[in-house]
């Protein structure tokens, strides 16, 4: 296209600026016109990065629904109990969509903007960056090329750090499933669907297990307060969930003030993040919050031709990275999210194949370049009317989140789930 696509951004928190960062540094390919975000900061910090006119700036995404069709895409990247209304509203309004994962947080509302999507007939990507990384490219191309023969199973783990889930499913957003949504959907639904594409076959049956194991009442050490800065020194100095440790110690005063803690407050001083502490949700004891979802879950898969795979999410790790074996008929391959380690069976020959990208560790460069890599192929796509640039096209994202929902069913009801 001759002009840069126009592209409109519905929600300006972490995930919303990280894809309007996208735009800002490729002009020649997109323009952010107009932003919607009801907190004052962030839409404006968003607006000033790409250059967005004062009565472009909007406080809610109806506003914007409400006005003739202004963009060629907008970006959906607000909480997960938002998405239904805005997808199925811009669609019909003729928008491509990008859509923050998880879709919605039901089948029935998947269902309904997958409709929704297909009547428009736009272009249409769920944020399944997983997909997208240099590292998921080239296993795929190892798996496709028959390195290890045909696949018969997979291993992988989700490693939530400890402190990523005190920040985000304990004090933070995800923590309530009636705010936001249940943690598989919520944290593990791209690695559900990553696991999915690997496989590269339906997933037919799901069995499941978790729970809210540590994060309780029940966990708080005898005489902690229930805020971090009210905490008795000698307990809260003991504490690895510190809201001091993990914001103040570990980050402002080691000079990094970006995600997570810039999610806390606008002023990211050491005397504004421990004012945010004292007064706001993140300085709360996690064994005191309203937090329900589940800090540990195993979901167990029967896939089509008997194959087989397996994912554990726990929050008690503190390692880089997803880890992954997958098991071949002619050879095995073990990852980190960076390395593939390959082992031949037949001539016993191993070898590594190094997928490095830059990440300089903060959420702009996160998931292994992905986040950048998923922008790059939506706008692609748009560009050249060809939906083969999305990895993960509508059928294909409704599948995996239809096994988010299984695997969450039978988690409940401890029953062997169908996926359909």
């Amino acid at each position: 296209m001759s002009e840069p696509l126009k592209l409109i951004v519905l929600g300006c928190g972490s995930r919303g600026s990280t894809y309007a960062a996208f735009a800002a540094k490729n002009p020649d390919r997109a323009k952010v016109v107009a932003v919607a975000e009801p907190r004052d900061f962030y839409r404006n910090r968003t607006g000033d990065l790409c250059g967005v006119p004062e009565e472009r700036r909007y406080h809610s995404w109806t506003e914007v629904a409400a006005l003739p069709k202004s963009a060629d895409a907008v970006l959906i990247c607000m909480q997960d109990a938002m998405h239904t209304e805005p997808a199925i509203a811009f669609a019909r309004l003729g928008y491509h969509i990008l859509l923050e994962k998880p879709m919605a947080p039901t089948a029935a509302e998947c269902r309904k903007i997958v409709e929704a999507v297909k009547n428009a007939g736009v272009i249409f990507s769920v944020c399944h960056v997983l997909r997208y990384t240099a590292f998921s490219q080239l296993l795929k191309k190892t798996l496709n090329a028959g390195t290890i023969g045909d696949l018969v199973s997979i291993q992988h783990l989700e490693p939530v750090r400890h402190w990523h889930q005190a920040h985000s499913f304990v004090r933070g957003n995800w923590r309530n499933e009636k705010e936001s949504s249940f943690m598989l959907l919520a944290k593990c639904c791209h690695d559900l669907d990553w696991i999915r594409y690997m496989m590269n076959v339906p997933c037919e049956k799901i069995h499941s297990f978790g729970s809210l194991k540590h994060f309780t009442r029940a966990s708080q050490p005898a005489g902690a307060a229930d805020r971090c800065t009210d905490c008795p020194a000698g307990i809260e100095v003991n504490c690895p969930y510190s809201a001091l440790k993990i914001y103040l110690r570990d980050r402002v005063y080691q000079g990094n003030s970006n995600w997570p803690t810039a999610v806390l407050t606008s002023d990211v001083t050491p005397e504004g993040v421990l004012k945010a502490l004292r007064e706001g949700p993140y300085g709360r004891c996690v064994y005191c919050c309203d937090n329900d979802v589940v800090d540990n879950q195993v979901v167990n898969f029967s896939f089509a031709g008997d194959r087989t795979g397996q994912m554990v999410m726990t929050a008690f790790c503190n390692e880089d990275g997803r880890q992954t074996r997958i098991f071949g008929t002619r050879g095995s391959i073990r990852t980190d999210s960076r390395m593939i380690h390959v082992t031949d069976f037949l001539t016993g020959r191993q070898y590594d194949l190094d997928s490095e990208t830059v990440d300089d560790g903060s959420i702009l460069s996160g998931h292994g370049g992905g986040d950048f890599g998923l922008m790059d192929a939506f706008i692609r796509a748009i560009e050249t009317n060809d939906r083969s640039y999305i990895l993960s096209g509508v059928d294909e994202t409704l599948e995996s989140h239809l096994m988010v929902f299984a695997a969450e069913e039978s988690r409940r009801t401890g029953k062997v789930i169908e996926v359909c």
